[in-house]
């Protein structure tokens, strides 16, 4: 009987949802945005190395959505390519000038913030926002 009523009430759950990342702090409407989402602690924040990823023009807006994205929690990491290399780029001490941030506006003063610092559990369609500087 249970087997029953759960088979028919399954169709109306959904474990997935769309989740939309909205970037502020943007000083020049120059490049784009590099987006990537992890669902690994120990791949975070290599880009390359992210679940999903996404570039996005600044001309066509500051925001981005995965669409039907699984429900389980995960951590994202933004950089703002002003010259539009396809690389976070980084002074001669390996400290990144290319703006950046993480979801939870996670941030350390020496280091990337770990998995934990910025995952959120992605359970419902939400937005997020996060500030790249």
């Amino acid at each position: 009987m249970y087997a029953l009523i759960l088979a028919m009430l399954l169709p109306f759950y959904s474990a997935v949802s769309d989740l939309t990342v909205k970037v502020s702090g943007c000083k020049t409407q120059k490049g784009q945005l590099y987006i990537a989402l992890y669902d690994n602690k120990d791949l975070f924040p290599i880009f390359g190395k992210q679940l999903r990823g996404e570039i996005v023009p600044l001309s066509k807006g500051k925001q981005f959505t995965f669409k039907k994205l699984r429900h389980k929690t995960y951590a994202i990491a933004v950089f703002h390519d002003l010259n539009s290399n396809g690389v976070l780029d980084k002074n001669a001490f390996g400290i990144p000038v290319e703006p950046y941030g993480f979801s939870r506006n996670a941030r350390n003063t020496f280091s990337a913030p770990s998995f934990g610092q910025a995952s959120f559990t992605h359970f419902k369609t939400q937005t997020i926002s996060i500030t790249v500087r």
